[in-house]
């Protein structure tokens, strides 16, 4: 979670094979899950999927970090409540453009976020490049036209604008709680505000014990696992590479929903998402480069994702 800066400092030079099959699982995790907890929206909606998902997170990173709270100070209170305001909305909004739109182009769309963090903390002239590439990928992708669902396409890229706040706000927690606790606590709390919102809503829809069991994968798949694989991961491979694996996350998304949901993807769809993937890896190469030419230790945006991705509790 706070792997910004650890990464950078801890990862090997060298990659370790099982440092790729690790990325590789965390990336099938993570799209899996969110493909599972999918087949329970008929049944509790996606804010019921959100509240179990963020119940399972919250546990888990209560018992991975275990944050001492009452030593929490006002300084480091404040971006923890943001993280966890980035948290609760950033799960809804996804999984509810996930309900109306798919997940590939759900993910692809959301991943703007990281991507502009990306964009907008380099310097050189080509990141003007990478930008015009990314939105022809998702002009591509969206073909604007009256029967374009608004809403859907909206509240992905609300995800998108909360993964962007979440990876921002990410680098003052990890900078003023320490090891994985500000995490944590942010966790904590996101699936603290869901348990009013998740009874009223398995009141108003009692669930299934097939929805239940889904929600539940999803909060197993989308969460723990990525987190964990992670952690383990950047231990393994080079941070650099870690962030370029992860810009390949939407075609994960598209294929997963290709597969597991049976979303027909043209190929225009498919140039869309590789316009899209092209221009973060690119974003991530570039901020590697210019780090290479500075004192001072700044973290690419998928990096930022780490343990997140997908990211993200």
């Amino acid at each position: 979670m706070d792997t910004e800066i650890h990464a950078q400092t801890t990862a090997p030079a060298r990659t370790h094979p099982a440092g790729v099959a690790l990325m590789v699982a965390s990336g099938l995790a993570s799209q899996s899950g969110a493909a599972i907890g999918s087949f329970a929206f008929d049944a509790i909606g996606p804010v019921g999927v959100v509240a179990v998902r963020q119940w399972v997170a919250g546990v888990v990173l209560l018992a991975v970090g275990r944050p001492r709270l009452r030593a929490f100070t006002r300084q480091q209170w404040w971006p923890v409540l943001g993280l966890a305001a980035m948290f609760a909305v950033m799960n809804v909004s996804l999984y509810s453009a996930i309900d109306r739109i798919g997940l590939g182009l759900a993910v692809t769309l959301e991943f703007l976020g990281p991507l502009a963090v990306a964009l907008l903390g380099s310097r050189q002239r080509a990141t003007v490049a990478c930008a015009l590439l990314a939105a022809a990928g998702i002009v591509v992708l969206t073909r604007p036209q009256p029967s374009s669902d608004a809403v859907g396409i909206g509240l992905a890229l609300l995800a998108a604008l909360c993964w962007a706040g979440y990876i921002l706000l990410n680098r003052t927690v990890g900078r003023r709680v320490p090891g994985v606790a500000g995490s944590a606590a942010a966790g904590a709390v996101s699936g603290l505000v869901y348990v009013p919102v998740g009874i009223a809503v398995l009141v108003a829809h009692p669930p299934t014990p097939a929805a239940l069991a889904c929600a539940g994968a999803a909060g197993v798949l989308a969460s723990v696992v990525p987190f964990l694989a992670d952690l383990l991961a950047l231990r393994r491979v080079p941070a650099h590479l870690f962030g370029i694996f992860m810009s390949g996350s939407p075609v994960y998304a598209a294929t997963i929903g290709a597969v597991v949901l049976g979303e027909a993807l043209g190929p225009l769809d498919w140039l869309g998402i590789v316009l899209v993937v092209t221009a973060n890896t690119v974003a991530v190469t570039l901020g590697r480069r210019a780090r290479a030419h500075s004192t001072t230790i700044t973290a690419i945006a998928a990096a930022d994702c780490a343990g997140t991705n997908r990211r993200k509790w």
